[in-house]
């Protein structure tokens, strides 16, 4: 009896960790909360802080005696990525539904409703801000109902918990009620296959200009060893490095780890489903997770047709995906990637008629140059809806599909306050810098802000033009974050 009790222990040790997704509308207390969790890791100086880049984090904690791991997917809050939160509600077991006590329902909340509903996601509602004096709990209960969702207290299935992260107020309840919800429903439809088969998702991927394609996955079931041979979208990959979010390299990872791996041939697509290249059956459970970007760039030449054509360079491969799927119908992306904007595709916009288009990504000065030179249109964004707003602008014909003129190039050597705003000293390094010019601020060779000059002054005599290699002092129209050391392109 004594041997069939261990090995039932060894067997419950066996199981893998929860996978727990974190949804709920921005500035709701995700990342707090998920702060706030990280502190109450009894192995908290080994745990790394749960950051954007990985997008998970793995917690220790004792429950019922016993040590137990919890696995956490932090899913951003902004609305355009829709998709990826309902992607991380695919890849977890279970899912924290967070909102404001403070606030009550928001439009993301909705949305991450909606995704947990349609992903058939068990899910714990999660009430943060609670400590605050304005908190309405009960307003927030209401709202709930009318969104079909039946808490405990009023009979139906879903728990709820009130929690303060500043104060600590139930954040170890809050464990203990993910571990019971999910102790309670370990079942196979938590996604765990039979046997040590391989299956890992996965939730955000990137093209590193040192390293290589990155991609952090989360393992589902079976194992990923360094040099194993695996296989997803088709893309073959032996595996390089694998490092943990404590930025430790491992040689080996098990089911419910958050790991980021290095030695893909190219970018695997957010979502997709890595398998051991020896497995030769790719089941049909995976096939609905696959999202079709399948390589770091497709291209297809199309005839000439209504609408206008793009070429998106983003920082990575999620919020390569929010675009894309946020693109009006008219807007064709003939080529889609993460990294640099590079020369090759400055050209291939210029002989398919295209707008190159980057999204928080470096763009050099030389690229801009051999887009003036080459006739193209190439803008880079840090706001996607700003992107997808002139987007929408050159649908209508308000913006020239054509070269970006650039008139001269500037770099500012001083900033000072003048009456209630501040003017900068500007040195011309190339061409002319007018009054009345849009520039484009570029901080360490990547875009940072546009704007356009009100003011120029010669001296003390105002001036409508400055020339090459002369200096002036510049007055801009609206507030722009303007440091010494940045470069100013003029530009049409």
């Amino acid at each position: 009896m004594a041997k069939d009790k261990k090995t039932d222990n060894n067997q419950e040790q066996a199981q893998p960790p929860p996978v727990v997704a974190v949804l709920g509308h921005v500035d709701h207390g995700k990342t707090t909360l998920l702060d706030a969790i990280r502190k109450t890791s009894i192995a908290e100086k080994e745990t790394g802080g749960i950051t954007q880049k990985i997008g998970a984090s793995s917690i220790d904690l004792i429950h019922e005696g016993k040590k137990r791991t919890i696995t956490f997917i932090d899913t951003p809050g902004h609305e355009a990525f829709s998709q990826m939160r309902g992607r991380g509600a695919q890849v977890a077991d279970l899912a924290l539904l967070v909102i404001a006590a403070t606030e009550g329902l928001k439009p993301q909340t909705k949305e991450s409703i909606d995704i947990l509903k349609k992903t058939n996601t068990r899910f714990i509602v999660v009430l943060t801000k609670t400590d605050l004096p304005t908190k309405n709990s009960e307003k927030v209960k209401q709202e709930l109902l009318k969104e079909q969702i039946t808490l405990e207290e009023y009979g139906g299935q879903i728990p709820v918990i009130e929690v303060s992260a500043k104060t600590n107020y139930n954040i170890k309840e809050l464990l203990d009620l993910i571990l019971l919800v999910f102790d309670l429903h370990k079942t196979s439809e938590n996604g765990v296959l039979k046997g040590s088969e391989l299956k890992a998702i996965v939730i955000e991927s990137k093209l590193d200009p040192k390293a290589g394609p990155r991609a952090t996955v989360v393992i589902k079931s079976g194992t990923i060893k360094v040099r194993d041979d695996l296989i997803t979208d088709g893309l073959n990959s032996r595996v390089r490095t694998i490092i943990n979010d404590k930025g430790q390299h491992l040689k080996e990872a098990r089911a419910g780890d958050a790991i980021e791996i290095l030695g893909f041939d190219s970018v695997p697509g957010v979502g997709s489903i890595i398998t051991h290249k020896s497995n030769t059956i790719m089941r049909k459970d995976t096939q609905a997770l696959i999202i079709p970007l399948k390589k770091e760039m497709l291209y297809q030449k199309k005839e000439k047709e209504k609408g206008i054509s793009v070429i998106i360079v983003a920082d990575t491969q999620g919020s390569l995906e929010a675009i894309l799927s946020a693109l009006p119908e008219d807007v064709k992306p003939i080529l889609h990637k993460t990294g640099e904007v590079s020369e090759a595709d400055i050209f291939l916009a210029k002989s398919t008629g295209s707008i190159a288009l980057g999204f928080n990504t470096k763009i050099r000065p030389e690229i801009y140059k051999l887009a003036m030179t080459e006739k193209v249109l190439l803008r880079n964004y840090s706001i996607i809806y700003e992107m997808l707003g002139e987007v929408k602008d050159a649908l209508e014909g308000k913006l020239q599909a054509q070269m970006e003129q650039v008139f001269g190039k500037a770099k500012v050597l001083a900033k000072f306050p003048f009456e209630k705003t501040e003017a900068y000293g500007i040195h011309v390094n190339d061409g002319r810098i007018a009054r009345g010019d849009k520039i484009r601020l570029l901080r360490d060779q990547v875009a940072v802000g546009e704007a356009t000059i009100s003011s120029l002054r010669i001296g003390k005599n105002i001036a409508s033009k400055v020339e090459k290699g002369h200096e002036a002092g510049i007055l801009i129209a609206s507030p722009i974050d303007i440091q010494v050391g940045d470069m100013i392109l003029s530009h049409s």
